[in-house]
């Protein structure tokens, strides 16, 4: 079957290289990829540059036109750093101002694209789509503390993608969602972090790409959100 996918933050690392597994992939005919100023050039891709404030995100979703029906969205969005804005090693750290741009990235902005792009994911066929978190994001599996807006946001993120899924199961029965965990990819995100990676955990966009394609196309759609890692292996919310 012929399908449409759609990729939000197009212009990060893991997302180019999501492209264009997607492109040499036979049954996917159209990506629509969403950034904030990306270019592609494959007659596959239809790039679509865009402010990510809520009212251009809902301006673009209501111009989308998928030629065939949507099976696969990606939604790539994250900030961990920025210029001064670094992730807090104390309480003392904690900033509002830091803090609420985390969560606009992490949290909000996430869940407005997913708001607005829901009409077009409803079909009879299965639609599949993948929320960039992270292990961090896991109330349970928190041992170390620290980090406290992006952990926090990304535990926000879980949340949203739990309740969304709630809401589907009824109002969309064809769609999946899914928390995904990338692990600790060679990205600008990361570079700062990277010095501390375990030999063998830093892995490339390409990698993570692959894997993450291919846990889509072993989850099936129940009703329920997933919360998983680049390994295929469940998280504890």
């Amino acid at each position: 079957m012929s399908y449409s996918a759609i990729v939000v933050g197009a212009g990060s690392k893991i997302a180019q290289a999501i492209i264009e597994q997607l492109i040499a992939l036979d049954d996917c005919q159209q990506i629509l990829a969403i950034s904030r100023g990306q270019n592609f050039e494959h007659e596959k891709v239809t790039a679509i540059n865009t402010h990510y404030d809520e009212a251009s995100i809902a301006h673009t979703c209501s111009e989308l036109a998928p030629t065939f029906p949507v099976a696969k969205v990606f939604i790539c969005q994250g900030i961990l750093h920025q210029g001064e804005l670094q992730p807090e090693r104390k309480l003392e750290s904690i900033s509002a101002e830091n803090m609420l741009k985390v969560f606009e990235a992490n949290t909000v902005t996430p869940s407005l694209w997913l708001k607005y792009l829901t009409p077009h994911l409803k079909s009879s066929e299965p639609c599949k789509v993948a929320l960039f978190s992270a292990r961090i994001g896991s109330i349970s599996d928190n041992q170390l503390g620290g980090w406290y807006s992006y952990r926090a946001s990304k535990a926000a993120l879980n949340m949203m993608v739990q309740t969304f899924a709630v809401e589907l199961a009824r109002r969309a029965k064809n769609v999946k969602l899914l928390a995904f965990h990338p692990g600790t990819t060679d990205t600008p995100l990361s570079e700062p972090f990277q010095r501390s990676v375990p030999e063998g955990k830093l892995f490339t966009p390409e990698f993570v790409a692959t894997q993450l394609l291919s846990l889509l196309d072993r989850l099936e759609v129940d009703g329920h959100a997933s919360y998983m890692d680049w390994n295929h292996q469940v998280i504890t919310w």
